[in-house]
């Protein structure tokens, strides 16, 4: 006689969930199953409902939503138990690690003092020694050493932060874990590592695995199955390799073909800047010469010792051109971005912007050469006021610096609201970021960046939270801004298959030093430095294709 089938982890059946004020359902109809240690993948475009699935699993709606069908968590419906059961179900059978560690972690508390505290709240009867040593335990299973059990999350880098959250998520040995986005903010040998890890401590507790991605590639590489969420409802799901090489739906077709034109390069077709008429090359809109941004580590004064964030760095940027700035966590990427806008302090070398000597420069001669250059954060809620409505963000830094009256800065921001396609442009100006997707809040912020008219526009991460078709529609739109307005670009990013084909050339960054540079197809079919090699061999392709599927060119 053969054994009865396991219960599901997790059950889902026609389940609709529409949020307070809002017009639609954001999930709408639905159905999704997870059985005993399987590992699916939940993908989809930006506000699809991917996230909106987890807050109901976990019961983290905002009041005032309402929801229908049937949801059922270890066989138990969380919607109907008392908050006590309520708390010990999430802690004790779901596992949870978000896409930024740090709304999880609290700042006043070291590293084991987080572990330590969710064992004691759930393992009242353990004994203090052994809470410390399935502590200690879990933080070596992630690669943290003991002596940094006394650190504060500040003092980790945002790998090892995320690494953290992963042992959170463990500590009980939940029967389901869920995983929204959890490395959409690491290089990819950081993500390959964080992965690994999440995926062999699940398949030891025998958890199940709900990850909830844009990125297909990853999903394909780490999920067994995958399921494409299309406005609230499920259009498709099947085995991942299937579903990547095969895929049927009209969404996963325009995904799949969108990420592997990213992967093959297809942006790589770049047009060359057009030459000078009179064949006198252009100056530079930026110039760095040997730029260092060193912060001093704590010690005695007579012994300093510096972090060398960067270091001798020299580049030049010219009209139209864009450079991509690869690395490893903590190579100098964003410290270098920071220290270009006056973010961050500089120890010596020179940086000319349009002619001007940038350090040099004070009040408003300062003020009015910082227009020329803006960033566009890898956070987005980072850099927007959470109490101001989007097109009010996007319209402030015209009023700040009197460039427009009131009636003519909210029409700039309706112009930019619907370039960024979050159009109309009424539907969303009137919204707080806290309202719109990660994907949604990154396109207000680009608009935000955007709204001075910048002649070198700082990009960092700035598209790594968003979906294949969302970066490709974000990067068609840079790219369209920069012939159209001659705008430099530094491009941060971790993905080098989008550093290939959206820039001219690439610099690949070492503990602050430049390792190498070059065109990006090169670095990545004949990566020279130790670094390069590690990076290219790190990132996660799409499954090969041949022929023609489902009536669209998978070559």
């Amino acid at each position: 006689m053969a054994p009865a089938p396991a219960a599901a982890v997790l059950s889902l059946r026609a389940l609709q969930v529409r949020y307070p004020g809002a017009s639609a359902p954001t999930l709408d109809g639905l159905d999704l199953e997870l059985q005993p240690g399987e590992r699916v993948a939940l993908v989809g475009p930006s506000g699809c409902g991917k996230s909106t699935v987890a807050r109901t699993v976990l019961q983290l709606l905002p009041a005032g939503s309402q929801w229908a069908g049937e949801l059922r968590l270890m066989g138990v419906d969380p919607r109907h138990l008392a908050p006590q059961a309520l708390q010990r179900l999430r802690g004790e059978a779901v596992g949870l690690v978000f896409q930024d560690p740090m709304t999880r972690l609290n700042p006043l508390l070291t590293i084991g003092q987080h572990l330590s505290d969710t064992l004691n709240a759930h393992r009242p009867e353990w004994p203090r020694p052994q809470i410390e040593a399935r502590a200690m335990d879990l933080l070596q299973r992630v690669g943290i050493t003991p002596e940094r059990t006394g650190s504060y999350p500040h003092e980790f880098s945002g790998g090892m932060r995320q690494r953290v959250a992963i042992a959170l998520a463990m500590a009980l040995q939940p029967a389901l874990v869920i995983a929204d986005e959890p490395t959409t903010s690491l290089d990819v040998a950081v993500a390959a590592q964080v992965m690994a890890e999440l995926c062999g401590l699940c398949g030891e507790a025998g958890s199940a695995l709900l990850l909830i991605s844009h990125n297909l590639a990853l999903a394909g590489r780490w999920c067994e199955r995958i399921a494409v969420l299309d406005q609230g409802r499920l259009v498709e799901q099947g085995p991942a390799n299937r579903v990547l090489c095969q895929p049927e739906s009209a969404l996963a077709q325009r995904l799949v073909e969108r990420a592997r034109a990213l992967e093959g390069s297809a942006l790589a077709q770049r047009q060359p800047n057009p030459s000078p008429p009179n064949g006198i090359p252009e100056a530079p809109l930026l110039d760095v010469s040997g730029l260092r941004c060193w912060h001093p580590l704590p010690g005695l004064p007579w012994q300093r010792r510096w972090l060398k964030a960067v270091d001798d760095v020299s580049l030049q940027l010219h009209p139209g051109e864009t450079i991509g700035l690869v690395g490893a966590s903590g190579c100098g990427k964003s410290t270098l971005c920071r220290a270009l806008m006056g973010l961050a302090p500089i120890r010596g070398g020179s940086v000319q912007l349009l002619g001007h000597d940038l350090l040099a420069s004070r009040g408003q001669r300062l003020q009015r050469a910082r227009r020329s250059i803006q960033m566009v954060f890898q956070d987005p809620l980072a850099c927007l006021n959470p109490q101001m409505r989007v097109g009010e963000a996007i319209a402030d830094p015209l009023l700040i610096h009197g460039l427009a009256t009131p009636a003519q800065a909210r029409q700039r921001a309706r112009e930019l609201l619907a370039a960024v396609g979050l159009g109309p442009a009424e539907a969303f100006e009137q919204r707080r970021p806290r309202q719109l997707s990660g994907g949604q809040q990154q396109r207000v912020a680009i608009a935000r960046a955007l709204v001075l008219s910048p002649k070198v526009l700082l990009c960092d991460e700035s598209v790594s939270m968003l979906d294949a078709e969302v970066q490709a529609e974000v990067l068609a739109l840079l790219r369209s801004l920069q012939h159209r307005l001659g705008l430099g670009m530094l491009f941060v990013t971790h993905d080098l298959s989008v550093a290939s084909g959206f820039c001219d050339r690439v610099i690949v960054l070492e503990g602050g030093r430049i390792a190498e540079s070059g065109p990006g197809p090169r670095l990545l079919s004949h990566p020279q430095a130790a670094i390069t090699r590690q990076l290219v061999a790190a990132c996660p392709r799409l499954p090969a294709v041949v022929g023609v599927v489902s009536g669209w060119s998978a070559s």
